[in-house]
């Protein structure tokens, strides 16, 4: 995914339709000198409304529409006929949108489900015609009910990626290289900081013919979560994955302390992400031996399931892969018990 066809971010005004006035119209035929009110209802404003679609990684298709204007509703006629409600706008998004007020930053609702819809502006209700306001003493009104006006606001529309195995780490920890191994995805790979600029996904191929979501997200620095690097603007991204794999270079003068670092900024950022199951891979382990692995295995904390991996010479992925798919499952599993 190009960065720059990556947005995750957009601001929208948005305007319901109005609702169309009833009708006062009164029924006038030749053999039928009074015939009464007989005027229609107006038709209901049109919505604004999202709809999540699996289709989409990003908001780039709404980057560019700043006004999004729903149809207003006709009138009511005679012989009480109900005028044509208004035309929807119905806006596709990609599922993980959160959707909050423009001024006040309150998130209003967040779209995580393919198709699901909700209605982000209600459109005006039509006016009553002047049939429903007959009675035994006023059996001729000439007034009908006005149609309800829109809503029109601005909302922003923030993505956080939804995966199912978020990888963090430093810069440089071989995240983008392991993605590019595992999945069909290309994302930029070079030997300096910061290659990944937006977060990359790609679907990883496991046995029988299963499968799952990874996200390789732009490396964490200390301090992302105060805005240093690009940890602040992508961290959102993490809240999303169901599990964290953390990866470290076996280069790392520290692997404990590097570990510490990424998970201080996760927690500074949002404590609740520290509940994720967590994995760690030791990247780039082709260049040690099983003596050297034994010695870092010192330095590496308990409570942590650790794989020494290659992304290059493919060295444990397939154990990689298969600690990672327990994990979803022990996941899963425990929100299916909650």
């Amino acid at each position: 995914m190009a960065s720059q066809n990556f947005v995750d971010y957009v601001k929208i005004n948005c305007r319901s339709g109005a609702g169309g006035p009833g009708s006062a119209h009164l029924r006038r035929e030749k053999y039928v000198p009074k015939g009464g009110p007989d005027g229609g209802d107006g038709g209901r404003g049109g919505h604004i409304i999202l709809r999540g679609n699996k289709q989409l990684w990003t908001l780039l298709h709404l980057k560019y529409r700043k006004h999004v204007l729903a149809e207003n509703g006709e009138s009511g006629s005679k012989s009480r006929k109900s005028g044509k409600s208004g035309e929807d706008q119905i806006l596709e998004v990609p599922l993980g949108t959160v959707v909050k007020d423009a001024e006040s930053g309150t998130v209003l609702f967040e779209i995580t489900d393919h198709d699901e819809e909700r209605i982000l502006q209600a459109g005006g209700r039509g006016g009553l015609g002047n049939v429903h306001f007959k009675s035994s003493t006023r059996q001729t009104p000439r007034f009908a009910q006005p149609g309800e006006p829109g809503q029109e606001q601005w909302f922003l529309f923030e993505l956080k990626v939804l995966a199912d195995v978020g990888l963090v780490g430093l810069p440089n920890a071989g995240k983008s290289t392991l993605l590019s191994t595992l999945s069909a995805a290309e994302p930029r790979i070079a030997d300096y900081p910061f290659t990944t600029l937006v977060p990359q996904l790609g679907i990883v191929a496991y046995r029988n013919g299963k499968s799952f979501i990874m996200a390789d997200i732009p490396g964490i620095i200390e301090g992302a979560h105060e805005g240093k690097g690009l940890g602040f603007r992508f961290l959102k991204h993490i809240e999303r994955n169901s599990v964290l794999l953390f990866m470290i270079s076996c280069e790392s003068d520290d692997i404990e302390a590097e570990l510490k670092t990424l998970i201080s900024e996760l927690s500074s950022y949002n404590p609740e992400l520290l509940d994720k199951p967590r994995l760690l891979a030791i990247t780039k382990s082709d260049m040690l031996d099983e003596e050297m692995k034994d010695q870092m295995k010192a330095d590496i904390p308990s409570g942590i399931d650790c794989v020494f991996i290659s992304s290059i010479a493919e060295q444990n992925l397939i154990t990689l892969k298969d600690m990672i798919w327990r994990k979803l499952n022990e996941s899963f599993s425990e929100e299916k018990d909650s």
